[in-house]
């Protein structure tokens, strides 16, 4: 009952073998994406050890054409992810409301993850993009760059808010994932929470640790 809003919002038309394949997409999209922004974060992060590691990093996958071939398709995989989650999004106020309603009698912590997950994809959306194409716009990547950025405190708000919603919303992906293709069973459902709530508290303290670098290293520096 929890997923009448959500069936009730994807195509009538849509047989059962397509919404089958289209699942298949958006679960490889996912996992995909979530293993790029799990990499993503460790790569920056280099900058803790020192601007050069970062700037050396930022300059093999540059010369190499793979941040600007990667960037774009990053981007697109991103969209189409977007747009096959978005089949089983409740956007009409009476799907949103019979949603709620069974969520809050079923009382289904899951069931309130895919909702984190829902919200957040369309914030992560906008925001994603407007952090894509700053960054696409003004190769070649360096830590000054991203340093002056983050110390321009509508940027640091930017990222503050940004950071742990990816975050967020990669770990729900990951436990999902998980769940509905039977990598976590009902047996094991509570150590794959505990994975999951570790990941999440992992990531974040990398990329807080990495904003604090960002914010006190010199715009000059590398």
């Amino acid at each position: 009952m929890a997923h009448t809003a959500m069936d009730s919002a994807m195509p009538a038309k849509v047989s059962s073998k397509t919404a089958a394949y289209m699942d298949w997409a958006q679960m490889l999209t996912g996992a995909f994406l979530i293993l790029f922004m799990w990499s993503h974060m460790i790569l920056v992060s280099s900058v803790i050890i020192g601007p050069g590691a970062m700037n050396a990093i930022a300059d093999f996958f540059e010369r190499n054409g793979l941040a600007q071939v990667g960037g774009p398709i990053i981007g697109f995989l991103f969209l189409v992810h977007f747009v096959l989650a978005a089949r089983k999004v409740p956007f009409r106020l009476d799907q949103q409301k019979v949603f709620v309603k069974h969520s809050r009698m079923l009382h289904h912590g899951d069931t309130w993850l895919w909702v984190i997950q829902a919200v957040s994809a369309m914030i992560i959306l906008i925001m994603g993009a407007a952090h894509m194409w700053v960054v696409l716009t003004d190769l070649p990547i360096t830590a000054a760059k991203s340093a002056a950025r983050i110390q321009h405190w509508p940027w640091l708000l930017f990222y503050l808010v940004l950071l742990p919603l990816v975050e967020l919303h990669v770990s729900i992906g990951f436990y999902r994932i998980g769940v509905k293709w039977g990598f976590i069973k009902r047996g094991n459902r509570s150590n794959g929470k505990k994975i999951e709530r570790g990941l999440l508290i992992a990531f974040l303290v990398i990329g807080f640790v990495t904003l604090i670098r960002f914010l006190t290293l010199s715009p000059a520096a590398g």
